[in-house]
């Protein structure tokens, strides 16, 4: 792949090993490319430093019986960049964006309570005046997500042997239903250790016991349990442009009802989808893409998703600017490093 900026073919070698196992100690890692302990350890505090990556627990509200909504806003003109920052300022609001040339903002709500949720979308929204339209979806199956971002992108820049050597903390995201049929009940422990890997989903396990006032080995069982149920996954959120993807796109699909889930499961095969989930409304699945240039998403779109069977439209809205993503506010195009579970 082509990058950009500072960041080397060694960088994207660690940011694979990192998607692969990204709480694997830096000696593993190490031996897994070839480098010393010491080089790898430089290389992730800069690319951190940097805004490139950032190494985050995340914890899906589905496993906790709690459904998740995209919403789509149309603004009065001036006004979406406000609004946008408002949201993003939400621990309820997980992904931001503008589009439409900045008049329009989407956004991903994925509350941990019904009232945290009917209060944004039943209330707050419905009652700014800057807003003149609010189309919310319910997300009902998702394809992609989580540590499946950019698992396809970078694919080949370790050969199979490194990878086997990483072993791996988690498994890669899988299509799941969005809201489990037997929620999991959070400890007063299990937040304080989400809270700890929300900062850093590297945190070391005496960090996280000492969090959740147990020893290291309950903990690392606890951790463990929690992955196992889909509670948490710990993510590699990365800065598209730093990589060379200066295209992203909102893509709304509206697909024959027959065909919803053999075109989510094909979208979710593609190198530039970062994101593909069924939700309601006529637009019946939406994905995002990451393409390294317009006439690459042009491309893409027009040959690759235009030609899935049982496709009935397709709209590209490419972003104007993202605001926050996995939990991580952005400046410009880079990671700023803030985050909320």
């Amino acid at each position: 792949m082509t990058e950009s900026g500072a960041v080397q073919p060694d960088d994207v070698r660690l940011i694979r090993a990192l998607q692969v196992a990204p709480r694997a100690s830096f000696a593993s890692i190490a031996d897994a490319l070839g480098l010393t302990e010491g080089a790898v350890g430089r290389r992730y505090r800069r690319l951190r430093a940097d805004g490139v990556i950032r190494v985050a627990g995340v914890v899906d509200p589905g496993a906790l019986g709690q459904s998740k909504w995209l919403v789509r806003l149309r603004c009065r003109p001036g006004s979406a960049a406000a609004i946008a920052d408002a949201l993003a300022k939400r621990d309820d609001v997980n992904w931001v964006a503008l589009g439409a040339a900045g008049s329009e903002v989407t956004c991903a709500v994925r509350s941990r309570t019904p009232e945290q949720r009917d209060d944004l979308l039943g209330q707050r929204l419905p009652r700014t005046a800057a807003v003149l339209d609010i189309n919310a979806s319910v997300m009902l199956r998702q394809f992609l997500g989580g540590r499946g971002h950019y698992w396809a992108a970078l694919r080949g820049a370790l050969t199979p042997q490194q990878e086997a050597l990483l072993g791996t903390d988690e498994v890669p995201f899988t299509e799941s239903p969005i809201v489990a049929r037997d929620p999991v009940r959070l400890t007063p422990g299990d937040e304080k250790m989400l809270d700890v890997l929300a900062a850093d989903g590297r945190a070391s396990l005496v960090d996280l016991a000492a969090a959740a006032d147990l020893t290291p080995g309950r903990a690392s069982r606890r951790l463990h349990a929690l992955i196992l149920r889909r509670v948490v996954h710990i993510d590699v959120e990365i800065a598209a442009a730093a990589l060379g993807y200066h295209a992203q796109a909102h893509l709304w699909l509206r697909v024959h009802p027959s065909a919803v889930k053999s075109v989510g499961r094909a979208l979710a095969r593609e190198p530039e989808i970062a994101f593909a989930a069924a939700v309601s409304g006529p637009d019946n699945i939406h994905a995002v893409a990451h393409c390294r240039d317009l006439d690459e998403l042009f491309e893409f779109t027009s040959d690759r998703v235009g030609s899935l069977p049982g496709l009935q439209s397709l709209a590209v809205s490419p972003l104007f600017q993202q605001i926050k993503q996995a939990g991580t506010r952005l400046s410009g195009d880079r990671l700023t490093g803030r985050r909320v579970r």
